[in-house]
């Protein structure tokens, strides 16, 4: 489903401007230099509402949240989720995953983080899907030496052909559950999360090294 348009959205985005990186290349090779005070750096992949992302940023302040989203009316939201919040180790970026090169430096990135990411159902949709083979080629080049991914989606089918992409491409895998609890044990909840819960559906989660 799309989501429906937000009244007022380029006046809401502005008013967040701050957050908001239009140039993140500029920033390549430089991230923990340009935005000095942080001794991680940590990007998320799809951030939504941005309730994971806040809650995560919130818990660590010494770590520098880069939030990645291509749909501007969810991204609003989480902006201004973070500007409420007065979080200052947080930037959002309107951006595509596929780009990440262009953006960090090789071994630049500490943690990424993907979050419920579309399923993309159909077999000739799979080179879409944010593990497919080419995306962690991307992600293990950007990645610090024992840089980690966290992975967590409520789709079993897609959860599991991410452990086949995973261990073909010789990442080291650790916590994977198909029954995550709801302890913080996987980070903060996003709100698809806190959604799935209430309905009781079971989280699948892993971690890749």
């Amino acid at each position: 489903m799309r989501m429906r348009k937000k009244p007022n959205l380029i006046p809401r985005v502005e008013k967040c401007g701050e957050l908001l990186l239009r140039e993140p290349e500029t920033h390549r090779g430089r991230w923990l230099t340009d935005f000095p005070g942080f001794q991680e750096l940590h990007l998320e992949l799809g951030c939504g509402k941005g309730r994971f992302t806040v809650g995560m940023a919130g818990e660590n302040p010494g770590v520098l949240f880069v939030a990645v989203e291509r749909v501007l009316d969810a991204m609003v939201m989480a902006m201004e989720r973070a500007r409420d919040a007065q979080l200052a180790n947080v930037r959002f970026l309107d951006f595509d995953a596929a780009g990440c090169g262009s953006v960090f430096a090789p071994g630049e990135v500490d943690r990424i983080y993907i979050n419920f990411p579309d399923p993309w159902r159909k077999s000739r949709q799979f080179k879409r899907r944010l593990t497919a083979p080419s995306f962690l080629q991307i992600y293990r080049q950007i990645l610090k030496p024992g840089g980690e991914i966290w992975f967590k989606t409520d789709n079993r089918p897609l959860f599991d052909w991410s452990l086949e992409q995973f261990t073909a491409q010789g990442w080291e895998l650790s916590e994977v559950t198909n029954d995550l609890p709801g302890d913080g044990t996987g980070g903060s909840m996003t709100d698809y999360e806190a959604k799935f819960r209430e309905q009781g559906v079971p989280i699948n989660r892993l971690v890749a090294r």
